[in-house]
């Protein structure tokens, strides 16, 4: 066999992965689409959902303003647009799947697909954790401590922004359980060399929850904390299932 043709049989398997991917991002994207045509509708009603959080703590007589000329009509989009994605997780997430499944052995399949589901749930539970707990306490805050000569009157998109940072680092920060288990599993570190690493894991989560929230600590402190929490239910979990399968190679 010539090596023109050697080279033309190593490619065209890459060519076919490469085809199958674009495949799959654009089935993505047209999910993504469709959920915002149908979420569009709506997109006015959906940002008074979410900056409930902040209206409920204005003083009487107070608003929300907008001070951009586009703003009203670019805030509600914006939000839309981000929820379509947020919703379309799951199929984003069974998308990738599908694509690397057929390189993984069977072992590893059984390992992933839990993880998968897992990671969807707690991305989810980030984000209402923020909205429901986060979101109140702060805005409580703010809105309390400030001059009484100065009129709370928060920009429509300056708000987006704020809780759009705040939901995606929430929704992160509660993969800490998928990632401690990972990287036990994966042996990259164990159950043991983990919690000697617990002090630095706390400082880590401080240090993180300052990067990835607004400079104050009432978010930063909300955001540390169910992050160690969450470690230490992913140590947790690791030594429970470390220890199932010790047993199943002793009985066996």
């Amino acid at each position: 066999m010539s090596s023109t043709t050697q080279s033309s049989d190593e490619q065209q398997p890459l060519v076919q992965h490469l085809l199958e991917l674009r495949t799959r991002i654009l089935r993505s994207m047209v999910v993504v689409l469709i959920l915002f045509a149908g979420l569009f509708y709506f997109s006015s009603a959906l940002y008074e959902f979410f900056s409930e959080p902040l209206r409920a703590f204005l003083p009487e007589g107070s608003s929300m303003i907008a001070t951009d000329v586009a703003s009203p009509f670019l805030a509600p989009f914006k939000l839309t647009m981000v929820l379509a994605l947020f919703a379309a997780i799951p199929f984003i997430l069974n998308q990738i799947w599908g694509f690397i499944a057929p390189g993984l052995y069977k072992h590893e399949k059984r390992l992933a697909i839990p993880l998968l589901v897992a990671s969807v749930v707690l991305f989810y539970a980030g984000v209402a954790f923020a909205y429901f707990v986060v979101f109140p306490l702060i805005f409580g805050f703010f809105t309390s401590s400030g001059p009484e000569s100065v009129t709370v009157m928060t920009d429509i998109n300056s708000y987006l922004n704020f809780i759009l940072k705040l939901f995606f680092a929430f929704g992160m920060a509660f993969e800490i359980p998928v990632a401690t288990v990972l990287l036990i599993w994966s042996g990259v570190s164990t159950v043991e060399s983990m919690s000697k690493k617990r002090p630095y894991i706390i400082v880590g989560c401080f240090v993180l929850g300052m990067l990835l929230t607004p400079p104050d600590v009432i978010s930063q402190s909300l955001l540390a904390g169910p992050m160690w929490l969450l470690f230490e239910i992913g140590i947790l979990f690791a030594r429970l299932t470390s220890r199932k399968s010790k047993d199943a190679d002793v009985q066996s």
